[in-house]
């Protein structure tokens, strides 16, 4: 739920159980209201509903189960309390995404507890709770654990806090489990100790994901879980588990549709061989694959079994595996839609994407080592082009390269035309087009110019303030825009703003943009859910004159120690109508 202008009072005439008479000018009775809004299940459609009159207003807050808040700031939990009060599912995001590359540290907020207080009060029916950039301490896995009786899914996605106790408590209270899923999360030695601690008689699990938990787990624990557990239909296992034991838990799995490989580093015997074969090939349902850590071309014939339905390919964390391994994988896996590898794949795997991909709709390929500048391996734009040519319906791609040109650029938007996303990462900052020395303008200019669909952007290179003023003038549907070390000055970022209607989202970083650049938005960030500025030219000076000329506003200042006091090196503004944050911590300054 993002923050909406602030409403009519409304109260129902009585808990919402009855109904009254039609309102005036109103051509719907309540109740045949309420009952065609409990078929519209999406967020930003029940929030456009709630904005037409008053009795939609009333209506839709109370038939809404399910609640998306995009900004855990945007708005507080007495608000949402206030207004919705049949909630069973919740979708709640913290942190802004810098933090994923250590831009913020670990005490800047985002703490979850105080809103388990309020469901706890408000929402004793709570079934799930799904966290992204979240901080969760053990204390409040241990409240959601002992509050809820019906509680049914957790979620925990880049989040941080908790520790193997807090685990403990989820599984040995929460009787309905049916999802724990762990991705991403920044944990330190949690293993799997909690997975003893289901009751003996559970069994409900259909979804277990453990992949980035980096302890060990008690295999026998494991096994006996999921031996119960006869719904399971994605299990996501840690770098822990052997490939001999992954054969055990697959006997006990016929379900699975989504799975999460352990290590593939481990000698085998012609029998163990033989028996992890056969368990895979007995995947017949198996849609989603990922993990493979250390996998090798010993092993990978291992998978081709259960590779011919797959729809979803994630080998971004198996960085040992070469080019030509993974051109004879492919051949096996003619039905994929999505794929998401490593870079050690090279030009020559990607070019393999493209003669056995032909289905293929989003690519994503991330650096094996994002810090090692002067490693020239990886991939290029040739990968790029290769995959374009072969796959007309990628729509989404995030690359990681070390190099591009602005001609390469051209050629894939004019393969693949309904490009939704493009989020394109040369990893050397302000890399010009390495043939000609020319800025990448013309690249990202006919990205936005050949593909009007095109929602989220993330731009890199060598780029001047024309790139920005081709966003401007043909990006009209773009909602996420993120821009590092580009830029020429102002004008810019002013282009952005006057010329992205749909803009929800803006992330930059080190660029010259300053104090003219920031207030051109003023009157569009309340219609945005944020923006995110660090390392640029804006001033304390700029930033207060922001807030004080837009009160509905957060505008938030990280200060670093020994910093400019002029300066403002970190700036996060988002709208809210809870006002500024009671928890911000002393190098959080709210203006």
């Amino acid at each position: 739920m993002d923050p909406e202008p602030k409403k009519p009072e409304d109260s129902p005439s009585n808990s919402g159980n009855s109904h009254g008479p039609v309102h005036p000018q109103s051509p719907f009775p309540d109740e045949a209201l309420e009952k065609v809004l409990s078929f519209v299940d999406s967020h930003k459609d029940r929030s456009s509903i709630s904005l037409v009159r008053k009795d939609w207003y009333n209506a839709e807050r109370w038939t809404r189960s399910k609640l998306f808040i995009g900004n855990c700031y945007a708005v507080s939990p007495e608000i949402v309390a206030k207004r919705f009060r049949r909630i069973k599912s919740v979708t709640l995001k913290g942190k802004p995404r810098f933090s994923d590359f250590n831009m913020l540290p670990l005490d800047w907020g985002a703490d979850v507890y105080p809103w388990l207080v309020m469901f706890a009060k408000v929402y004793p029916f709570l079934e799930e709770l799904r966290l992204k950039r979240m901080t969760i301490t053990d204390e409040g896995l241990e409240l959601l654990a002992k509050s809820f009786p019906c509680f049914k899914a957790l979620s925990l996605s880049s989040c941080d806090g908790f520790t193997e106790n807090g685990l403990k408590a989820i599984a040995s209270h929460c009787r309905n489990l049916t999802e724990v899923n762990i991705q991403d999360s920044i944990t330190e030695d949690v293993g799997g100790g909690w997975l003893s601690c289901f009751p003996e008689n559970f069994s409900s699990l259909e979804i277990l994901n453990f992949s980035s938990l980096n302890g060990d787990v008690n295999f026998d624990d494991l096994e006996r879980l999921v031996s119960r557990c006869k719904l399971l239909r994605v299990l996501k296992v840690n770098e822990s588990i052997t490939l001999d034991e992954l054969q055990r838990l697959l006997v006990h799995a016929p379900r699975l549709t989504e799975l999460g490989t352990g290590s593939f580093l481990q000698e085998l015997t012609p029998r163990q061989y033989e028996e992890i074969e056969t368990a895979f090939c007995n995947c017949r349902n198996l849609q989603v694959l990922s993990g493979l850590w250390e996998a090798t071309s010993v092993y990978l014939p291992l998978l081709y079994g259960a590779c011919a339905s797959l729809t979803f390919l994630n080998l971004s964390v198996a960085t040992t595996l070469q080019s030509g391994e993974f051109a004879k994988f492919l051949a096996h896996c003619p039905n994929l839609r999505c794929l998401w590898v490593s870079d050690t794949v090279e030009d020559k795997g990607l070019e393999a994407v493209g003669l056995s991909c032909p289905l293929l709709e989003e690519l994503r390929v991330y650096p094996a080592d994002p810090y090692d500048r002067d490693h020239l391996d990886g991939v290029t734009e040739l990968g790029f082009l290769a995959v374009s040519r072969g796959c007309p319906k990628l729509h989404y791609v995030l690359y990681f390269c070390r190099r591009m040109t602005n001609a390469a650029v051209v050629t894939i938007v004019q393969n693949c035309p309904n490009f939704t996303h493009f989020r394109l990462c040369i990893m050397t900052p302000s890399q010009p087009d390495y043939l000609t020395n020319e800025p990448m303008d013309e690249a990202f200019g006919a990205v936005v110019k050949t593909c009007p669909k095109i929602k989220r952007l993330s731009v890199s290179g060598l780029l001047t303030d024309r790139t920005f003023e081709y966003i401007g003038k043909y990006a009209k549907d773009l909602e996420t825009l993120s821009v590092a070390f580009a830029g020429s000055s102002d004008w810019g970022m002013q282009c952005i703003m006057e010329g992205c209607p749909k803009l929800r989202k803006l992330e930059i970083r080190d660029c010259p943009f300053g104090d003219a650049a920031l207030l051109s938005g003023r009157e569009k960030y309340e219609m945005m859910r944020s923006l995110w500025m660090s390392a640029c030219s804006v001033t304390m000076k700029g930033c207060r004159l922001l807030a004080r000329e837009s009160p509905r506003l957060n505008v938030e200042v990280i200060r670093e120690e020994g910093g400019n006091e002029a300066q403002a090196l970190k700036v996060y503004v988002y709208r809210s109508v809870a006002g500024p944050r009671q928890d911000a911590p002393p190098f959080v300054l709210t203006l």
